[in-house]
């Protein structure tokens, strides 16, 4: 199962360990680890990106929870170090889309205290009990959250919501004379425009989508080269299940696409005299 983890370490060194621990676990097919990162607090409090998440898709989730962490924990300084995730409103809009609540921010700052260090793993891991045996002797506190799909759930709703505020519209359209009319006319192009970037926005979250798939199957698909016998199978059934999601997840997002661009079409013919 895909999920992002936060492991905090009551040293840098042992954070260190802890991500040595989870590429041996990767080695051995026990866990797939996509990519990983490592943030840590100096002694004054201040925080830091230790080791950057690898650069492309495979390193996005990973960078964007690790970087949006560092914003929140250390305040206006540490805003600055996680800039390109775009301001503290823009930390937090991010670390919702990938699955990291105000619960867990509120639980890792009250973990992560001044001297300590984290490592944010973004892995695929049947259980939990591989991770919590290694980890155990480092003295890791360890969360677990399962990214979300909110992006493509909030495009789903943004294409029907405009679909039928655009049908409203169209109906008003057809009784409206004068001044009214004009009116209801400048709010039909106001939404063509809303629709055109809403078609933007998911042809963009479908090559990202594809993107991270093939990173994802490319980092399997290595894997699987060099494992066992038993261990090919746990990493088959894991090709099986992203394969699955990313069918799913291509689905949703071509569906709210073809939708706000079929309610685009429908604003041209609406104002054609």
């Amino acid at each position: 199962m895909h999920k992002i983890l936060i492991s905090v370490f009551d040293t840098e060194e042992a954070a260190y360990q802890g991500l040595s621990a989870l590429k041996d676990l990767h080695r051995d097919g026990d866990i797939t680890l996509y990519s990983s990162a490592v943030i840590a607090k100096d002694a004054d409090g201040s925080p830091s990106v230790r080791q950057m998440a690898d650069r492309g898709p495979i390193g996005t989730l990973a960078g964007v929870v690790a970087g949006g962490l560092v914003g929140l924990l250390g305040g206006p300084a540490g805003v600055a170090v996680g800039a390109y995730v775009g301001g503290v409103g823009g930390l937090m809009v991010d670390l919702f889309n990938a699955g990291i609540g105000d619960d867990l921010v509120d639980e890792v700052t009250a973990t992560l205290t001044p001297g300590k260090a984290a490592v944010v793993a973004d892995v695929d891991e049947s259980w939990v009990t591989p991770v919590e045996t290694r980890f155990e002797p480092l003295g890791a506190t360890t969360f677990r959250r399962l990214p979300g799909d909110v992006i493509d759930e909030e495009l789903a709703r943004e294409a029907e919501a405009m679909s039928t505020e655009l049908q409203e519209l169209r109906d008003e359209l057809r009784t409206a004379t004068g001044q009214a009319k004009a009116k209801v006319e400048a709010a039909i192009e106001r939404q063509r425009r809303r629709l055109a970037a809403l078609v933007e926005r998911a042809e963009a979250a479908v090559k990202q989508e594809q993107a991270d798939f093939e990173a994802r199957l490319a980092t399997l698909n290595a894997q699987r080269q060099s494992a066992s016998e038993r261990q090919r199978a746990r990493i088959d059934a894991r090709i099986d299940e992203l394969k699955a999601n990313h069918s799913a997840r291509r689905a949703k997002l071509h569906e709210a696409r073809d939708l706000a661009a079929r309610s685009m079409d429908l604003t041209r013919e609406a104002l054609v005299p």
